[in-house]
């Protein structure tokens, strides 16, 4: 006998999977296009949490850092048209950082299709690119379906983004359909002939090294991994902004990768005989520009592991391809037999003690010292606070003179997306809300998504973000000296006040021109129980953690001479 199911809308059925699916907060801004949906999720108020932002970019961005933060889909709400396409930045974060989300789009009505109606776009042209998967549902029956195939693909494999776009018609459709399962992850684990390679060729090496990064890591997987890297003597390192997989106080944590690398590191990359790469795509960022290991086959023996069989071998051809879930690979290392490590044991001191030299700040020209300031935090911050940035080179002091104390205590975006620090923050504040978030932001990174501050002060994510001001864009800067020196030209800024930016909106500021004036402004900041934002007055001179701004002219002048 067939069971009859309750007469729902398309809305309906939509916020009754997404109930199912586990979700508990989505990010949005409302559109005319998807009213009947706004309308279910009132029915659904006290289990799911409706956010509201102030641009689609910023709601991206916020479902993406809730994804990664998480490991759930985050989940965005956008209309068509003009929403879709600002949602775009978060999107592009969320495939490049494998993070598992779900953009929903309202869509013109199915009878005004290809006219070119009002705001219609083809989503699946403009989004292929950057999802997953871009799916329209053309009939509300298929909903639970197509739902369930949408987290399932956001979630299994490499993580990413998942689009699907909802025609507002089909949403006040009424049907009887049943409801989907809650999605399931499924993980492959490496065969025991892998691991038993693996021992092989570490058995055999002289100079290994552990990198870690990618998505798809859960804090198990790390406690996993790290006692496979303490019983086996490694030395560990971490791929761009992915800092966070290991304790960087741990005594085998020897620096992270990235744009600026610890020279000593980047030369141990270079000499070491084999690579264990766990979860990392091995991007271009990561690898110095592709540099570090010759194409397409590695100088030095390489095991890569990775979540998806797609992206093996798909930039280098290892020595090793291991098709893994992190957990599972973690867990199968963690059983592994040791190996005797004396030919590299103590060269894992040496590592370490080169990375704790790089971290120790370094004076900075002008009066407010952004690498001391990130040197206080670093002993002032609790472990568990979760630190967030944008893109800009006020982010390589963060990154090189805070060390993050374990799993999911960083979100930065390993895509280089310029205004990702506010609304990351407030993604993470609300997802965890009793932890300390700290948000680092350039001035120019800042007012990219600056309007967000509202939704923090909005929805109570009390929260400190930090701008960066140094009158200009200073990564193009940076090049633009590097490259064309003395012809500057577009990157200078004319800033706001950013205090009174956050007074405003009803916030605490603060400014900041000394560096000895941090603490107190910060501890202010933490006491008075608001939203608030500290404005940082850096001297243009301090371009990079490494080099001046004049210092960088004269190199370059010099090279061209010649």
């Amino acid at each position: 006998m067939a069971t009859a199911h309750p007469r729902r809308s398309g809305a309906q059925v939509l916020i009754d999977q997404l109930r199912i699916h586990g979700t508990e907060t989505i990010f949005g801004v409302p559109g005319e296009s998807y009213l009947a949906a706004l309308d279910a999720l009132y029915a659904q108020r006290n289990s799911i949490r409706y956010v509201i932002c102030r641009q689609e970019g910023g709601a991206s961005y916020m479902a993406e850092a809730y994804g990664k933060l998480t490991g759930k889909p985050g989940i965005c709400f956008v209309t068509r048209g003009p929403g879709a396409t600002n949602a775009a930045v978060g999107m592009h974060t969320g495939f490049q950082d494998s993070t598992p989300m779900i953009l929903l789009i309202g869509q013109v009505a199915r009878e005004t299709t290809d006219r070119e109606a009002f705001q219609e776009i083809d989503y699946r042209r403009m989004y292929g690119q950057m999802a997953k998967w871009v799916t329209q549902i053309e009939d509300a029956r298929r909903i639970p379906e197509l739902l369930s195939q949408a987290f399932h693909t956001a979630l299994n494999g490499r993580p990413g983004p998942v689009v699907v776009v909802l025609p507002e018609d089909m949403l006040t459709d009424e049907v009887e359909v049943a409801d989907a399962g809650p999605y399931r992850i499924a993980r492959g684990a490496p065969a025991a002939a892998d691991m038993a390679t693996l021992r092989e060729l570490l058995a055999a090496s002289k100079q290994p090294l552990l990198i870690l990064g990618g998505g798809g890591w859960s804090a198990e997987a790390c406690v996993d991994i790290r006692a496979f890297a303490e019983a086996n003597h490694l030395p560990v390192t971490t791929a761009f902004r992915n800092q966070d997989l290991i304790d960087n106080r741990h005594a085998n944590f020897v620096g992270d990768l990235g744009l600026g690398v610890n020279p000593p590191l980047g030369k141990r990359i270079k000499e070491s005989d084999l690579i264990i790469a766990v979860g990392p795509r091995l991007g271009e960022a990561t690898t110095g520009g592709y540099t570090m290991f010759d194409l397409p086959v590695p100088a030095q023996k390489m095991v890569h592991v990775h979540a998806s069989a797609e992206e093996l071998g798909r930039v280098y051809q290892a020595t090793l391809p291991i098709n893994s879930g992190m957990a599972q690979f973690a867990a199968s290392a963690k059983a592994m037999k040791p190996v005797d490590a004396s030919a590299w044991k103590d060269k894992v001191a040496v590592a370490r003690a080169d990375y704790l030299k790089n971290i120790e700040p370094v004076p900075q020209p002008g009066s407010a010292d952004l690498a001391a300031i990130v040197g206080w935090l670093n002993t002032r911050l609790p472990d568990d606070v979760i630190v967030t940035n944008g893109a800009g080179n006020y982010a390589g002091f963060v990154h090189r003179f805070f060390q993050y104390r374990g799993f999911r205590t960083q979100l930065a975006p390993t895509n280089g997306s310029m205004g990702y620090g506010v609304p990351s923050a407030v993604a993470a504040k609300i997802a965890a809300p009793g932890r300390m978030v700290v948000s680092f932001s350039g001035d120019g990174c800042f007012l990219m998504n600056g309007q967000e501050f509202s939704t923090a002060v909005q929805h109570g994510a009390n929260i400190v973000f930090i701008v960066v001001d140094n009158g200009m864009y200073g990564t193009i800067r940076m090049h633009q000296e590097r490259d064309y020196p003395t012809r500057v030209h577009g990157t200078e800024l004319k800033n706001p006040d950013f205090a009174a930016y956050a007074r405003a909106f009803n916030g605490h500021g603060e400014t900041v021109e000394k560096t000895a004036d941090f603490a107190a402004a910060f501890e202010r900041c933490v006491a008075i129980g608001k939203p608030s934002i500290i404005h940082i007055k850096t001297d243009a001179e301090a371009i990079t953690s490494r080099i001046t701004l004049s210092k960088l002219r004269e190199q370059s002048l010099a090279r061209q001479k010649h």
